[in-house]
């Protein structure tokens, strides 16, 4: 899923980093959970996309950083509102559960749509910082 899904955000002209893994043997996702939400957290990369089996580990793995908003999508709706309600800076998906076209849609969907701000805000600024709850 992963190649799959660089070539075609390469192809549609998209600036992609590859944080691994680089082979098809197991690895420990946390590990590249925590590389990616250290590359948004600190702005070397706008957006992020992390994938597991599930998502849900890679998922979990993400959102130990404050300032990573990780969403499991699985399908165009919730990709789109991870958006537009929650500001959502990371995407995750999972590879046993979806196929690559669905994982596209999804992917394009997330990165085109705008964050919807206004009533959104107040909740996104207490998903970041949970004292001013």
């Amino acid at each position: 899923m992963k190649s799959a899904l660089v070539a075609h955000l390469q192809q549609v002209g998209h600036e992609v980093s590859d944080l691994g893994p680089h082979n098809l043997e197991s690895v420990d996702y946390p590990d590249f959970g925590y590389k990616l939400a250290r590359a948004v957290a600190t702005g070397a990369a706008e957006r992020g996309i992390a994938i597991c089996g599930s998502g849900i580990g890679i998922s979990i793995a993400v959102n130990r950083n404050p300032a990573c908003r990780c969403a499991l999508v699985s399908e165009p709706l919730s990709a789109q509102l991870s958006r537009e309600h929650n500001d959502a800076n990371v995407i995750a998906l999972g590879a046993r559960l979806i196929g690559a076209e669905m994982a596209k849609t999804c992917v394009d969907i997330f990165l085109a749509t705008p964050f919807g701000g206004d009533r959104h805000q107040r909740r996104v600024n207490k998903l970041t910082n949970p004292d001013i709850a």
